[in-house]
């Protein structure tokens, strides 16, 4: 027995439609977007440097660094670190002179070990300085009296963060102390020839 299939133009054109109809289903759905994987979660771990506050004075300047920690940023779940650490706060320093400016020329930040030894950054991390005229309003000098704040943000050496590896955290600073005087200048002068 034979069976024989007549296809007519419409029995054409609908199957022709059908599958036009099925190409342009797949190809929609096989480029939908796919959910994307979340991007990690990046948190700030924060530890505590003891005191968090320390005055010092050193000849006509008296210095406190207020607000000390130490921050890197880490990825959660893995550990990775995002952001090698770095100590934050703010300094303040103050002329307790009476009589002499002092022009502030910079200053440097050394990390020191139990054996009094400098804790080096690794490779590729810049040595943390204070830059002290840009950070000052751009002034240079400090007038008798006065005082100034910047905020302190410098590499942290990794070395530090293991425990009882940092003993001190020094600061030194450079500056030229100045006699502050004060002069008058008189202008002898006249009004209309008078």
């Amino acid at each position: 027995m034979t069976h024989t299939l007549v296809l007519t133009k419409k029995h054409i054109v609908l199957a022709v439609s059908y599958a036009l109809a099925a190409v342009l289903v797949g190809t929609t759905v096989g480029c939908s977007k796919q959910k994307s994987a979340a991007a990690p979660t990046i948190n700030d771990k924060v530890y505590t440097v003891t005191p968090d506050s320390v005055k010092v004075s050193a000849g006509i300047l008296t210095g406190e660094l207020t607000e000390l920690k130490v921050t890197e940023r880490v990825e959660e779940g893995t550990g990775r670190v995002v952001t090698p650490a770095k100590l934050s706060g703010k300094l303040v320093l103050k002329n307790t002179s009476a009589d002499q400016t002092v022009r502030l020329i910079g200053g440097k930040i050394l990390y020191i070990d139990a054996q009094g030894q400098p804790i080096a950054l690794k490779e590729g991390r810049t040595e943390p300085t204070i830059s002290v005229g840009s950070g000052y309003g751009g002034v240079e000098r400090l007038d008798p009296g006065k005082d100034a704040t910047q905020t302190v943000d410098a590499e942290f050496p990794v070395e530090a963060l293991k425990v009882k590896k940092l003993k001190e955290i020094r600061l030194g600073l450079s500056y030229i102390p100045a006699p502050f005087k004060e002069g008058k200048l008189d202008f002898t002068v006249s009004i209309g020839g008078q």
